[in-house]
């Protein structure tokens, strides 16, 4: 039993139905964001929401508790090693570690159910330098945000209180990305 039906595999326009709730808002107005080819949707339904208290191991099999991430804002971004959309925003969380480094922890989760060799592979290829490779095998997150698609990505406050959601593949880089840190992270 999977926690994500499906990766966002960047279809055309219109061809995934996107969400009607109140507090959502489409990336595909951006026009950098068009051009990447990045539609990811915003999500602000649950802001404010707590944390949620999951246990997370690395490849290695240490453990981190996700409330462990408080004291700082935390981005967790839920990813799969087969998700050709997750792996493509990889770099470019990387790179928004590194930028942000001591204001901003960028923690990525991933969804590969019992193949944490894939993850290690993928990180060890890639060459992340500031993203941590963890491993959801029980899909608790997945579950718990419930969106259906992966990459969704969440942004916490300090306090470990939900600021937004990035439901689908998002430009990480683009200019969007700091309008959207801004106020959690201070200008």
């Amino acid at each position: 039993m999977l926690g994500i039906a499906a990766c966002d595999r960047q279809s055309p326009e219109n061809a995934q139905p996107q969400s009607a709730a109140s507090g959502t808002e489409t990336a595909q107005n951006d026009t950098e964001s068009d051009h990447k080819g990045f539609n990811g949707t915003l999500d602000i339904a649950n802001r404010g929401a707590a944390m949620p208290d999951f246990a997370f191991q690395d490849v290695n099999g240490k453990t981190l508790r996700s409330a462990d991430l408080k004291g700082q804002p935390v981005l967790i971004n839920l990813w799969a090693t087969w998700c050709g959309p997750c792996v493509l925003e990889m770099p470019m969380l990387d790179q928004l570690a590194a930028s942000h480094a001591g204001k901003l922890r960028v923690v990525t989760v991933s969804q590969d159910m019992g193949q944490p060799e894939k993850v290690k592979a993928l990180f060890s290829s890639k060459k992340f330098a500031h993203l941590e490779p963890w491993l959801d095998p029980e899909n608790q997150l997945g579950f718990h945000y419930n969106t259906g698609l992966l990459p969704t990505s969440v942004l916490y406050d300090a306090k470990g209180r939900e600021v937004w959601r990035m439901i689908g593949a998002h430009d990480w880089a683009g200019p969007r990305t700091s309008a959207l840190l801004a106020d959690t992270l201070g200008r």
